[in-house]
């Protein structure tokens, strides 16, 4: 680990490796650091995305896909069935995903460290020039032209250098996932469950991930001590008791909306750390991997001309705000609004 980098990634998720990726394509210096001590776990996630949208990032690869959907099963309340049938999505095996996507990294010429986190900024008055690196019982101070926060919903980077990341009370959803195993399932169809009994205020979710197996979660409001796993629980008994549960996953989903801005002096947020998950399904891949691409451009550019201003990193917050990120529900999810 030099002291020194064009460019610092904040985060090994997909958001953060495609910026990586991209700005070390472009020739500059990268470094990515990564908390945990091996990426791609553990998995808080669907593992869901479309397959145009994968493919403006990556070529559709049978080692990080474990099923292509064709259609869209939502059951309602009263038991009815309404079935979408637009568009081919991809359940990834988001263990072996991230991973190829940090290798792409790497091999595009940026440096990777894992179980290193960043835990401050180095700030010179309201300008965010690097950060504090913890690694191994070491403490290291990397200075950056540009830092690019991608710690995911968890992120803390920026509300350290100045950024208002407060989620409301009311602002965030309690999801519990788990991998099960060994049941009936229609292995090329995503089912929703609305049901005031089974997630009151949300929804379930099974995600096929092959041959007798799903993602299985519950999204429910994180307030008035609702217990998402009880949940999710109830449901799994009720509905696939002979089912092995093999993975348990869990965690807070923002759906407050974005973050009001996005950048400042030094620095860039992208993916969930800016709070662009879905509002409706969550699905917030796609997003990470868009906007880690579009903050790494403006980065690019912001080396090149030697100003790392706000004013000037701002085009990357006007630019997300005004492209096709999801935000909204999609032909597929607009029946969950």
């Amino acid at each position: 680990m030099k002291d020194s980098y064009d460019i610092l990634v904040v985060g090994g998720g997909p958001g953060g490796a495609v910026a990586a990726r991209k700005a070390a394509e472009a020739g500059l210096s990268v470094l990515l650091v990564e908390k945990r001590s091996a990426v791609g776990v553990p998995v808080r996630s669907g593992e869901s995305i479309g397959k145009d949208e994968l493919l403006e990032f990556i070529d559709a690869d049978q080692r990080f896909i474990s099923a292509e959907i064709n259609s869209v099963s939502l059951i309602e309340p009263d038991g009815s069935v309404s079935v979408s049938t637009k568009g081919i999505e991809y359940i990834l095996d988001r263990k072996v995903f991230d991973r190829e996507l940090i290798w792409r990294a790497a091999e595009a010429g940026a440096e990777i460290q894992v179980h290193a986190r960043a835990s401050s900024p180095i700030m010179e008055g309201e300008k965010v020039c690097g950060a504090v690196i913890e690694q191994h019982g070491k403490t290291y101070d990397v200075r950056a032209k540009i830092v690019i926060a991608a710690d995911g919903v968890e992120s803390k980077f920026a509300k350290w250098a100045g950024i208002d990341t407060t989620i409301p009370q009311d602002g965030i959803m309690s999801c519990v996932q788990y991998v099960v195993n060994d049941i009936d399932i229609d292995e090329r169809t995503k089912q929703f469950y609305i049901s005031p009994e089974d997630a009151p205020g949300g929804y379930i979710w099974i995600f096929p991930k092959g041959k007798r197996c799903a993602n299985i979660g519950v999204g429910i409001p994180g307030t008035d001590g609702y217990k998402a796993r009880s949940y999710l629980d109830s449901f799994i008994e009720k509905k696939f008791p002979n089912g092995k549960i093999t993975e348990l996953s869990a965690g807070g989903v923002p759906v407050c909306g974005p973050l009001k801005e996005t950048a400042a002096d030094g620095l860039l947020v992208v993916g969930d750390a800016a709070r662009l998950s879905d509002s409706v399904t969550r699905r917030g891949i796609y997003n990470a991997m868009f906007t880690g691409r579009l903050a790494a451009e403006v980065a690019i550019l912001a080396v090149e001309s030697g100003n790392s201003s706000k004013e000037f990193l701002m085009a990357y917050d006007k630019a997300w705000r005004e492209e096709k990120i999801s935000l909204i529900p999609n032909e597929n999810t607009k029946h969950l609004e």
